[in-house]
């Protein structure tokens, strides 16, 4: 047995209860529910197709509400299909019922995207009365928003046919990427290991066991790499011929499109984080000097500071997740509890499980779902309280509904990083050993670091590739592998020393296929709760309800302006210097703890 599993937590059985959504795969609900969402589809289209431009308003919220149910319910089969699926992915029955999912929601939405395609040809004039109408005022902003993709909607035909082909091309390679990583075995000291368990072993204070874990996960990417590269390069040709039919300017504006942020700013903030790469450069000197290093190797970048790092057990970290956010605002603290109370999280580790963590906020009607692999290390507490920042968050705002609860990603990571903050500085003030609290400021830099700079790092990696593919064609494994380690260069240069397995480590990351573009949202979210929380800490009074009502607004608003009522200007320059600003004074802070230990 490997030490996670040797060495209980208590996390052994923490496994959620789907039965909010359905009871198991052969819930007759769900039947119900897959064959009324087809009568439900069909009756709208009869009663809508061909009359949009003629609605008035009350009409159109009529017409709008009974969107709204059409994508709850096919909501709540796919959300269940891809949670069920998520903790076994070698289910072939999970499997099949997500690819069923898939096909449902794909001819769902052939059916319904006349509605879509109807409401942007509408002319501005009648639209814009539409949008300012009183009557309409809950949906104003999916209005406003929706109709910015006029220029890159196609007809409606098309758009049926690309949304049929997308169920057997760009769904169906993400799913087989997610089901080769999820059965991919990792051999290390005669065990055979998850990617998830071994990729835990570069958080060990054991050099020769990080050594030992990164040769491990290099060796299985390579014995994948060939279907890896065939996966990448095929989701990136799928993508270039998508932009192309739509008309997008390059692979990155349909991404900002949908962050509701322009171009020049995601550059601004692109050119901010990598004019400040020297500050990577100077923690990693640190780092090495503390942990009396000559050379710092990529397997030694989380490594802890202190020799040991005891189990934390899952009571423990319920604890403290459950007083940082009860401390900052009593709703929270209650919204938390029911994730535990109700078996809304599943954290045990398992075969099969998909490896990291995400919140799914499945459908305004049930509630969001946490899901982790816990391990009982201090980081697992972070991503436990990073997991259920966004819980509260998808929670407060189900009442915007359905076309309007889901934020934006460019604000999606501000309640997840930011309660990763509350937990960080409740363990900063209970500490009062110089060392223990050194080693834990230079594991919240470790995450900063990791989440603004590699983050942006992995941002220039996806422009390279798919500029790379639209401009040259198919890259070869070593083609991928060379852009990497450029990208990767330039955020570490010489503090960290990379080898050369590392070439290899773009394979595993899903956020590349998933969501392309994704990436930069980190950044994004670390900087803008940098200055939140320094906001946090001016405020004398009022913040934390402030803070409730901005999660509550969900996407309702442009994010500028939710964000904009605590007090902080995201269009301007210079915003993001004040977060990198508050990255340097961590690093300054560490510096001068270190000075004092020695």
């Amino acid at each position: 047995m490997n030490e996670s599993v040797k060495e209980k937590t208590g996390a052994e059985n923490v496994q959620w209860d789907l039965s909010d959504l359905y009871n198991s795969i052969d819930d007759p609900a769900l039947e119900n529910d897959k064959e009324q969402i087809i009568e439900q589809a069909r009756s709208f289209a009869s009663d809508y197709k061909g009359n949009v431009a003629d609605l008035d308003e009350e009409q159109m919220k009529q017409a709008l509400e009974e969107y709204e149910q059409i994508l709850e319910t096919i909501g709540k089969i796919g959300s269940y299909a891809h949670l069920i699926w998520s903790t076994n992915t070698n289910d072939p029955k999970y499997g099949k019922l997500m690819q069923e999912a898939n096909e449902l929601s794909s001819e769902i939405h052939q059916m319904l995207v006349f509605f879509d395609v109807e409401w942007l040809d509408i002319d501005d004039e009648k639209a814009q009365k539409l949008i300012d109408s009183d009557t309409l005022e809950h949906y104003q902003h999916y209005l406003e928003t929706s109709r910015r993709y006029k220029d890159y909607v196609l007809s409606e035909k098309e758009e049926q046919v690309l949304s049929a082909k997308k169920v057997t091309g760009r769904s169906a390679w993400n799913r087989y990427f997610d089901e080769t990583m999820g059965a991919a075995r990792f051999e290390l000291d005669d065990e055979s290991l998850t990617q998830q368990q071994v990729l835990s072993k570069l958080h060990e204070p054991d050099r020769d066991l990080r050594k030992r874990a990164h040769k491990s996960l290099t060796d299985t990417f390579e014995d994948h790499s060939r279907t890896l590269t065939f996966i990448f390069n095929t989701l990136l040709a799928d993508k270039h011929t998508d932009d192309k039919l739509r008309g997008y300017d390059s692979w990155i504006s349909s991404r900002n499109l949908a962050n509701e942020i322009d171009d020049e700013t995601v550059e601004t903030l692109i050119n901010s984080v990598t004019n400040n790469y020297g500050l990577v450069h100077r923690f990693y000197d640190l780092k090495r000097e503390l942990l009396g290093y000559d050379e710092l190797f990529d397997y030694d970048r989380y490594a802890p500071i202190l020799e040991s790092e005891e189990t934390i057990q899952w009571t423990e970290a319920k604890e403290m997740v459950l007083d940082s956010y009860s401390d900052f605002h009593p709703q929270m603290g209650e919204i938390t509890s029911e994730f535990f109370d109700n078996n809304w999280i599943d954290a045990a580790l398992k075969p099969g499980k998909r490896g990291g963590a995400y919140s799914a906020s499945t459908v305004p009607s049930v509630h969001p779902y946490v899901f982790m692999n816990f391990n009982g290390k201090v980081r697992d507490v972070q991503t436990l309280a990073h997991e259920l920042g966004h819980g509260v968050h998808q929670y407060l705002s189900r009442e915007q509904g359905a076309l309007q609860a889901d934020t934006p990603l460019t604000t999606a990571e501000t309640a997840s990083v930011f309660g990763e903050m509350l937990v960080f500085q409740k363990l900063m003030r209970k500490l009062d050993d110089p060392k223990e609290k050194l080693a834990l400021l230079i594991g919240k830099i470790d995450d900063s670091i990791a989440t603004v700079f590699r983050q942006v790092s992995m941002n220039r990696f996806e422009h390279a590739m798919h500029t790379h593919r639209r401009e040259k064609g198919e890259l070869t494994t070593e083609d991928f592998s060379t852009l990497w380690r450029e990208t990767q260069e330039a955020v570490y240069g010489d503090s960290v020393t990379l080898t050369e397995e590392y070439n290899l480590w773009w394979s595993y990351i899903p956020h590349f296929l998933h969501t392309p573009g994704y990436v930069y949202a980190y950044a994004f979210g670390e900087l803008l709760v940098l200055a939140l929380y320094q906001e946090y800490t001016r405020s004398e009074n009022g913040f934390s309800d402030k803070y409730i009502d901005m999660l509550r607004a969900g996407g309702s608003d442009w994010p500028e302006n939710i964000v904009g009522k605590l007090g902080l200007d995201i269009t301007q320059p210079d915003f993001w210097d004040n977060g990198l600003t508050a990255i340097e004074e961590m690093i300054q802070q560490a510096e001068k703890l270190a000075k004092k230990i020695k």
